[in-house]
């Protein structure tokens, strides 16, 4: 089970400012930076299996990105030269204590996971192909936030040999295809470019709020939370990696329509089902073109019905029961996701960010009748063998 200080260390990161000595928009906090670079990460290795049939450790991925996630809540406030210098003269010993500090928080997840966090630090080895998709990842959605950064610091002391740094860093991944195909500025970087805006797409819009959150960093929790439950309940490896990158996508559309509340949406009798519609419609004409065609039936998988469970039989999507996932489809060869798992993710992500301003001193009406509805709607309630109600109640 997933604990109070874990689900509050994750949302850290959304205080974390980049560029913090840089004049910088919204959007450029630390949480919406890793969920950006795992959506690039995933592209990146798409292009890699798809078009040069490079095998690819879907999980390994995942749980680096996540490994490398609370690492960087750890070191994120030191400036990333001066880090990189540490890492290189004293990194064994400095991942040794970024273990220590992380311990406490990351106990609820078991041995295995402390395991190979550990393994992922101290082996080259492990994981290798996957470590490097991430940092070339990782290098691409720097580059995205400098590009934003450049054109307001001019003046900026050091901002040439900070664009030179990073100019020659992705140089260093060219020899995958996907970041030559992003240099290219073509339809890969339209489809970074894209889908970065969800980084100042604001949740709880009509609120003030603190952490401010938006849709990229939820659409990241949403992520997290499936993958490392569904790792509880004891998913095939094909259902977590599906449960997660569901999760990471489940809000895109919303890159096109923006976020429209739930209240707005059952204002009128059809008007849900119109909005999905156009979202999907929208998808169809603006997201799907920037990605290869082999790509399309995947995505679509991911983000359409996405609160559903489903499965795939001879190449045909079917909708399931909850408990037939576990009892029946738990298999790789049906690649199921579960949908019902996800939705309460996202409303537990959703109540968390509403208490988390709450105990800040920040409220409003929103926050505390969102919360209040979310609240009485998962009392009590399991979901594929997970108390959600028990951590709801972390926040009550």
């Amino acid at each position: 089970m997933l604990r109070k200080p874990l689900l509050e260390l994750i949302y850290e990161s959304a205080h974390m400012q980049r560029w913090n000595d840089h004049i910088r928009p919204k959007g450029f906090t630390e949480m919406d930076k890793q969920g950006h670079k795992m959506i690039i990460a995933y592209m990146l290795a798409k292009f890699e299996e798809e078009e040069r049939q490079m095998p690819v450790d879907w999980r390994g991925l995942i749980e680096g990105g996540i490994f490398e996630f609370f690492h960087r809540i750890v070191l994120t406030d030191i400036k990333p030269s001066v880090a990189h210098e540490l890492m290189a003269r004293h990194g064994a010993r400095l991942n040794e204590w970024i273990m220590e500090q992380l311990q406490p928080q990351l106990e609820c997840l078991g041995e295995e996971f402390s395991s190979k966090f550990k393994t992922y630090f101290d082996d080259p080895q492990y994981c290798r192909q996957e470590k490097k998709l991430l940092k070339a990842a990782h290098y691409l959605a720097t580059d995205w936030e400098f590009q934003i950064i450049h054109n307001l610091n001019a003046n900026i002391f050091g901002l040439e040999e900070t664009k030179a740094r990073i100019e020659n860093e992705i140089e260093e991944y060219y020899d995958l295809l996907g970041v030559r195909k992003a240099g290219l500025g073509k339809k890969t970087n339209h489809f970074i470019n894209l889908v970065g805006q969800l980084r100042f797409q604001q949740r709880w819009a009509q609120s003030p709020r603190v952490p401010e959150t938006s849709v990229m960093g939820h659409m990241l929790v949403v992520a997290m939370l499936a993958y490392l439950l569904s790792v509880e309940i004891g998913a095939c490896d094909q259902r977590l990696c599906n449960n997660f990158f569901a999760g990471l996508f489940h809000d895109l559309p919303e890159v096109l329509t923006r976020d429209i509340v739930s209240p707005v949406k059952r204002s009128v009798a059809g008007l849900e089902e119109l909005i999905k519609e156009i979202e999907n419609r929208q998808i169809q004409e603006k997201v799907l073109p920037l990605l290869p065609v082999a790509w399309h039936a995947q995505l679509l998988y991911f983000i359409e019905d996405e609160f559903a469970n489903k499965i795939q039989r001879d190449g045909v999507v079917e909708k399931v029961k909850g408990e037939e996932v576990d009892q029946l489809y738990n298999r790789d060869e049906f690649s199921p996701i579960d949908g019902q798992l996800l939705k309460g993710c996202d409303h537990l992500a959703a109540y968390i960010e509403a208490r988390l301003s709450m105990a800040h001193g920040i409220t409003s009406r929103h926050l505390r009748d969102g919360s209040e509805k979310l609240y009485r709607l998962y009392q009590n309630r399991s979901i594929a063998g997970i108390d959600f109600g028990q951590m709801f109640d972390y926040f009550q």
